[in-house]
């Protein structure tokens, strides 16, 4: 039987998928009950490159079918990424401030929450989701709605020195289009700074609800290393993140303008010992996702089988993998808490289970809260201490599945 072969899209080395999550739909694609029998779904199957170290989705998605009008993140629902963002500007505004008629260039600026600390800088956004780019407009931000490409990176005809983009190249299918884009726009002393969830905490943590449809990568140093060097470009520093859950920051130059880092250098040796360089480690994995799948089913079980009521908090992206792949649907949960004014009064891709407001949620207090943003933990239960003092308690899965 001939083997369903696809080709890496860094390096072009052939892909053998070694993870099976199932069909699934858009993570984002909160629909109303009378669009269930049109909505989408995609076999998320993942694959590991031997030659470039990539770790990445077999088939995406069109990005149309993911990022549009109707897009359902928006960056300013978390204090902490307000916090976050916050905090990141000031760094880059520490390091670049003394440099005459200084630009940024954000990619995925989604609504503005980051570029709003440069209204007074020469920046620019591009953002291809036309409401979260109008929230971004509304507020001043200059920005253009178009997906980011090397077509268009030639026609802004400009450079900046600093690029930035969080939780962005990890969508972008065409990764060396991207890359070769950001070559053409960062100056020769520029810097192009990303980040996203980080191959090793996904690894160590079981966090397997990080692979979703937008989510065609997730990078390590190794592989980012590999794809840099396609473009001129250099990977010279590495700072490790705590948002969504494990994030690394990168830091990208032109290739020979800033001296390599020992705090990278030491990283590396980390990825190293950990093997995130051999398929072994992924195969592993795999059988990790499935003991946490089974052990989050057995704990759901039983505290259905007690007549205990369970609803989730936070109808993340991550949570479409989490439902779908363990085959949740509302007879275990009875609804999803969610902040997010575009996804309530409908219900979560491919599961099905109803989306309601934090209000109903304070007013139809559970038994069990199972914590779909778990990578936010800390900020929700300090708010929602009254739900424990209540006699409600939160279940968790990662990165291991229990009652708190």
């Amino acid at each position: 039987m001939k083997r369903n072969i696809t080709k890496c899209r860094c390096c072009n080395d052939n892909l053998f998928p070694f993870l099976s999550f199932g069909k699934m739909p858009i993570a984002n694609g909160f629909l109303l009950r009378k669009n269930f029998k049109k909505e989408y779904f995609f076999d998320l199957k993942v694959c590991f490159c031997k030659n470039c170290y990539l770790f990445q989705l077999f088939k995406q998605p069109s990005p149309k079918k993911m990022f549009h009008k109707n897009y359902a993140f928006f960056s300013e629902t978390s204090e902490y990424m307000k916090r976050h963002f916050k905090k990141t500007a000031n760094l880059i505004i520490r390091n670049f401030k003394k440099r005459r008629n200084f630009s940024i260039l954000e990619l995925g600026s989604n609504d503005g929450i980051f570029l709003k600390n440069f209204k007074n800088n020469n920046h620019l956004g591009i953002e291809p989701s036309f409401n979260v780019f109008k929230v971004a407009k509304s507020r001043g931000i200059n920005c253009i709605n178009k997906f980011f490409s090397t077509k268009l990176a030639l026609k802004l005809s400009k450079k900046f020195d600093v690029i930035y983009s969080a939780n962005v190249l990890c969508h972008i299918s065409n990764i060396k289009d991207a890359i070769q884009g950001v070559s053409i726009l960062l100056k020769k002393n520029g810097v192009f700074i990303f980040e996203d969830p980080y191959l090793g905490d996904v690894i160590k943590k079981t966090s397997y609800d990080q692979i979703y449809d937008e989510h065609v990568f997730v990078f390590s140093l190794h592989s980012v290393i590999s794809i840099c060097s396609r473009y001129n470009l250099e990977l010279y520093d590495s700072e490790r993140q705590t948002t969504h859950g494990g994030s690394m920051r990168y830091f990208i130059c032109h290739k020979g303008q800033f001296k390599k880092t020992n705090r990278l250098k030491n990283i590396l040796k980390e990825e190293k010992r950990n093997r995130l360089d051999r398929m072994t480690t992924f195969k592993k994995f795999r059988n990790q996702c499935e003991i946490s799948k089974k052990r989050l089913l057995a704990l759901l079980a039983s505290l259905k089988k007690k007549n205990k009521i369970i609803a989730g908090f936070g109808a993340t992206s991550k949570s479409a993998t989490t439902l779908n792949y363990c085959g949740i649907t509302d007879k275990t949960i009875s609804y999803i808490a969610d902040s997010t004014p575009i996804k309530q009064n409908k219900f979560s891709p491919g599961s099905h289970i109803p989306i309601k407001t934090y209000q109903y949620f304070l007013q139809n207090l559970p038994d069990y809260a199972l914590l779909f943003a778990w990578n936010h933990k800390q900020e929700i239960l300090k708010k929602n201490k009254f739900f424990e003092n209540s006699g409600g308690k939160w279940i968790v899965y990662v990165p291991k599945v229990k009652i708190l």
